[in-house]
């Protein structure tokens, strides 16, 4: 084959930057419609603790006397304790935030559907002259 005639070699990774434009396209379209997704659960108990002290900040300002500016030192004192504490054990372990915000999120998903069972079973009279008889059928949760 001469040099005109002979074909580029195929790129490799030509089928993974087509997939990392797509991905950045589609992210840079929900960013445009939802706004910036929220952060993992460290960064937001970060900022948590930053709207806090902000708030706690702006409650005393203005003319308090000396006895709003007591309780303001005694508040930003507490809160920044709380943040010294906190703070080491988010930067050693920002993931333990996140497994901790979707076990809530679990939890919170268990309660609501107890509560709703519990709530169908009273709405349709099924529950009345019924003795509580326990929980019901035990079920085994996989933690992994």
């Amino acid at each position: 084959m001469s040099e005109a005639t002979e074909r580029p070699a195929p790129d490799a990774d030509a089928w993974a930057d087509a997939c990392a434009e797509d991905l950045a396209a589609e992210k840079e379209r929900l960013r445009a419609e939802y706004g910036t997704p929220p952060g993992s659960a460290a960064d937001e108990l970060r900022k948590l603790f930053e709207a806090v002290t902000d708030k706690v900040g702006g409650l005393f300002a203005g003319p308090a006397g000396l006895s709003g500016m007591a309780a303001q030192g005694a508040v930003q004192q507490l809160i920044n304790q709380a943040k010294s504490a906190v703070e080491p054990v988010i930067e050693r372990n920002p993931e333990v935030f996140d497994h901790l915000a979707a076990a809530g999120g679990e939890l919170l998903a268990a309660y609501r559907s107890a509560v709703e069972g519990h709530e169908r079973r009273w709405a349709s009279g099924d529950d009345k002259g019924r003795r509580d008889e326990g929980p019901g059928p035990t079920e085994h949760i996989d933690l992994d």
